[in-house]
């Protein structure tokens, strides 16, 4: 009998199913559902609903629920063999939050399946919306929190992160100040990703140490909630939390209101679910220290793993804890294919091959060359101004800026990844700009090893599914080693390695200090 586990990703603009053949070591199903197209009645735009206030960004938590009900019922249609799955897991987008009445116990334990998720759900919001990921509104509260904390470094070492907008506690003490009632109606606070794994469990599920981490108010050594962080943030929220857990840990058996509606499986298990994130860690395949992983998107983002927790004492990196033990790091680089594009578009060139071919005409470390690219307020470092600051550069010179804005980026990676005390010994790197072999070599010169791209379709839906199987198999006494779980999922793009050459590395070596002092002059003078 083949083992079939099935993991769910709870996005900012769609849900996705994964589900996987153990055994056989493949994915034998995939499905997404955009939620402006699929659910229309919501009117959400990209997943957000509309606000006058633009640094206000929330979604409805029923839109949640109203997809898994459409997910699962487009599962049941496509002949997908429900009544096979084993466990099911899922992530959810990090740092939004959910606020649920004292009713809301009752409600999940009597899941009436002649009745819709939205329907059932009727009265347990002890607020209607959602604030999400990309929510900016909480700057005062950020300030507050950490000062109560003692500042960047000791809100970083305690918690993980610097406070954010973005993160939950600081979006919990904007609504305890702005909305005391209602606060005070909360008896419950889920994060997307506890929320939905309620859903499927017919109960309060715990928060994973993943996603507890992404809030502000988990102690990231001890993983515990952090009472310092709790009341620097709001009265009363211990009460109000639930427990905190490893990610994939068995809560018990699926909701009768799935078994009932859809034909899951009886027996199926549910389980904690974690962030998109730390799920993808999973579905790249980062099981062990000194595994990196670089996503080229919109904006750049850098994933590591370590077994020993470091923390970024400037407050730009992010610790998680990592569904493998351990813990994760993200360092997110805002100007990633923005800047890359950017520079191609100034100097007319019609494609990455003819990017390539003028970057080719230039050596390795660019004559001492160096281009900050921040076209757009930067994250990493923090720059709230943006701009093009060039040193030793000059602006007419296309190939000399192609090649730099590459050797900007591999630095920035380098000298910001830096307070993890982790040398990497493999790159794998993912997204659009992951076809660039020049780019990739120079990734590979600067960082000193090997580098290898891979394809991984719904990276996160991929990482909720192995970690049913392993929360599955760990329950039933028979836990599995995380890089054999994986190793049949993520393997690289035959023939894509790209090894370090030696000398343009002992340039970048050089160059790097170059870099961080112009980092340093661009940041004084803004």
């Amino acid at each position: 009998m083949a083992k079939l586990f099935l993991g769910l990703d709870s996005s900012t603009q769609s849900l996705s199913a994964v589900v996987i053949d153990l055994d056989a070591q493949k994915v034998i199903y995939e499905k997404s559902l955009n939620f402006d197209q699929s659910l229309p009645q919501f009117k959400t735009k990209h997943g957000l609903l509309p606000d006058r206030d633009p640094l206000v960004k929330h979604s409805s938590p029923l839109l949640w629920a109203a997809a898994l009900d459409l997910l699962f019922a487009q599962m049941k249609k496509d002949k997908v063999t429900l009544g096979k799955i084993l466990a099911i897991s899922g992530s959810g987008q990090q740092h939004g939050s959910v606020y649920l009445t004292e009713k809301t116990t009752a409600t999940l334990a009597a899941l009436d399946p002649k009745k819709s998720l939205v329907e059932n759900l009727d009265g347990v919001f002890a607020r209607k919306t959602s604030p999400i990921w990309m929510d900016s509104s909480t700057a005062k509260e950020c300030a507050e929190i950490r000062k109560k904390l003692g500042g960047i470094k000791f809100t970083a070492s305690r918690t993980g992160s610097d406070t954010f907008e973005r993160f939950t506690g600081p979006q919990i003490r904007k609504f305890y100040k702005t909305e005391p009632k209602a606060y005070e109606k909360t008896a419950h606070i889920a994060l997307v990703s506890s929320f939905m794994a309620s859903l499927l469990a017919g109960k309060i599920a715990p928060i994973d140490f993943g996603d507890g981490a992404g809030m502000n108010l988990m102690d990231i050594r001890r993983k515990n909630w952090n009472h310092d962080a709790l009341k620097a943030t709001a009265p009363s929220l211990v009460k109000k939390l639930p427990l905190l857990a490893d990610s994939g840990k068995v809560v018990g058996p699926v909701s009768s209101y799935f078994v009932s509606k859809y034909g899951v499986n009886p027996e199926a298990l549910a389980t904690v679910w974690t962030g998109d994130n730390p799920a993808s860690v999973i579905g790249l395949g980062l099981t062990k220290p000194g595994q990196v992983a670089i996503s080229l998107g919109t904006s750049d983002t850098f994933f590591g793993t370590m077994e020993v927790c470091h923390t970024d004492e400037n407050g730009e990196g992010h610790v998680f804890g990592s569904p493998t033990g351990g813990y994760m790091t993200l360092i997110c680089f805002k100007n990633g294919s923005l800047a890359r594009e950017k520079i191609r578009g100034q100097y007319g060139l019609k494609d990455w091959n003819a990017f390539g071919k003028l970057l080719a005409q230039t050596p390795p470390g660019n004559n001492g060359g160096v281009l900050l690219p921040w076209f757009e307020p930067e994250i990493v470092p923090r720059s709230n101004k943006p701009g093009a600051h060039r040193f030793d550069l000059d602006e007419k010179d296309a190939a000399a800026n192609c090649r730099a804005v590459f050797e900007a980026q591999a630095l920035s990676m380098r000298l910001h990844s830096q307070w993890m005390a982790v040398a990497p010994e493999k790159i794998l790197v993912t997204g659009g700009a992951s076809n660039n072999p020049q780019l990739l070599q120079v990734i590979a010169d600067v960082m000193h090893c090997r580098v290898q791209r891979i394809e991984v379709s719904k990276s996160a839906a991929l990482g909720a599914a192995l970690q049913a199987a392993h929360g599955c198999l760990t329950a039933a006494g028979k836990a599995p080693k995380w890089d054999k779980l994986v190793a049949g999922f993520t393997k690289p793009v035959a023939g894509s390695e790209i090894q370090p050459d030696k000398k343009a590395a002992k340039i970048y070596d050089k160059l790097l200090e170059k870099y961080a002092a112009c980092e340093s002059d661009a940041l004084d003078g803004v």
